[in-house]
């Protein structure tokens, strides 16, 4: 089954937030299998104003990232990895051919190789046209992952435990100090 995820699916996905998520759709997915994910480079990236000053270049590690995350989002959508998050473990054979530039349309391609509990191994290359920019094979863990409800809940509580403490020391739980008249 092939389907395609916009970026707000893929925001339900990831928890990374601009200016550290770098995929824009998915064009593409084969869960478990394959996956097809696109990054629209574009001069108003922030990294581009230090990399480098007259000549902007995506950075490589970036670029990486990039296509860590589209193999994240494939292993995400496997019943098994449904709210888990994915872990960078290693890189290995990691070879960039020409430097991602504005304007360019990077698209990863990612194909898993090997699985085994709760550790993925996958190629990847990643293309801006017919052209390879760079490849490589990646390892990702996959670990639990506190969803944002989780998280609201938690802090909930730490809320209620310390508006608790205040009224036992003779506060409000809206934090001002009870009065006696």
């Amino acid at each position: 089954m092939e389907f395609m995820l916009d970026v707000e699916d893929i925001r339900a996905l990831l928890p990374h937030r601009y200016p550290l998520l770098l995929v824009d759709r998915i064009l593409e997915v084969q869960p478990g299998e394959r996956i097809v994910g696109l990054k629209n480079v574009t001069i108003n990236e922030p990294f581009f104003n230090g990399h480098f000053p007259g000549q902007a270049i995506m950075p490589g590690v970036l670029i990486l990232e990039a296509m860590a995350q589209v193999a994240g989002v494939m292993l995400m959508l496997m019943p098994e990895y449904r709210g888990k998050l994915a872990y960078i473990g290693a890189m290995e054979n990691v070879r960039f051919r020409r430097p991602v530039i504005p304007g360019d349309t990077l698209v990863t391609e990612a194909t898993l190789t090997a699985i085994r509990k709760t550790i993925g191994k996958v190629h990847m290359i990643a293309r801006v046209g017919d052209e390879v920019v760079a490849e490589c094979d990646l390892t990702l863990a996959m670990k639990e992952h506190r969803m944002a409800e989780e998280t609201q809940a938690r802090l909930q509580r730490i809320a209620q435990a310390r508006n608790g403490a205040r009224e036992a020391a003779g506060g409000k739980p809206d934090g001002t100090t009870l009065t006696r008249q």
